[in-house]
């Protein structure tokens, strides 16, 4: 998948669970949706022309050629006979279920124990992340969720705080569904590695070819990535509730 489906997919899924984690006001759900968004991008930090290896110049160039590194040792020493003859970088390591929640782990960890400023730069790094592949439109949207948050939350931003173990569910989430993404592609993704799964390790998890669509064509840009964008309007706190008593007012006409 290219990374704006990725974003919107993982935006997508971030509102829909934000509210099973204590976050349904609106202004929780954007800051959530975001951090998933964004971080639906970090299983290609394995690539070096990917949006996140390219985030922060140097320093997420060097973590990205770091991954690739670690990816294609792991490959070497993990794999079977049954697997393919590959480098083991791109679409190995950090896309799989192992590595999602390993990043989610560290992320609650790391939030929990650093509290509203860790929040604070996770929420930043994820809303980077999308806005780079989502567009400009992103930035006021979610700056404008904090600051409402800021001026209507009895503890103001520090209510961050609050959300520190939850964002290690939106990091594992934002893989995840990126995982299942590329999962659907005709490249596959080696999902559920270690597992052996037809003597291979790396065991590419793909639907039936019928199913299958490629990257940047007609089914993603046509199809996929504009239900996603309705999705993503439809699952804000609030959306669908407006749109009841209309969607009743015109259906009473007929």
């Amino acid at each position: 998948m290219m990374g704006r489906t990725h974003a919107l997919t993982g935006w997508c899924a971030g509102l829909g669970v934000a509210p099973l984690v204590g976050s349904g006001a609106l202004h929780e759900a954007v800051v959530f949706a975001a951090t998933t968004a964004g971080f639906a991008l970090l299983p290609d930090l394995d690539h070096p022309g990917a949006r996140a290896s390219r985030l922060l110049g140097p320093a997420t160039a060097a973590l990205s050629w770091l991954l690739r590194r670690a990816s294609a040792g792991m490959y070497a020493v993990t794999r079977l006979a049954g697997d393919d003859d590959s480098t083991g970088t791109h679409r190995h390591l950090t896309h799989t279920l192992a590595f999602a929640g390993a990043a989610g782990v560290a992320t609650a960890a790391g939030t929990q124990t650093g509290g509203m400023y860790a929040v604070a730069a996770v929420a930043i790094v994820g809303l980077l992340l999308a806005e780079n592949a989502l567009g400009d439109w992103l930035l006021p949207v979610s700056l404008g969720a904090i600051a409402w948050w800021a001026v209507t939350s009895p503890g103001g931003l520090a209510e961050l705080a609050q959300l520190s173990g939850w964002l290690g569910i939106a990091v594992a989430l934002g893989c995840v569904v990126h995982c299942l993404g590329d999962a659907l592609t005709e490249s596959g993704c080696p999902f559920l590695w270690p597992i052996p799964i037809r003597g291979q390790t790396w065991y590419e998890l793909r639907p039936p070819a019928w199913l299958r669509f490629r990257t940047g064509k007609t089914v993603e840009n046509a199809l996929i990535a504009p239900a996603a964008t309705i999705a993503g309007v439809l699952l804000l706190p609030g959306v669908i509730d407006q749109l009841a008593p209309a969607t009743e007012a015109v259906l009473s006409h007929f």
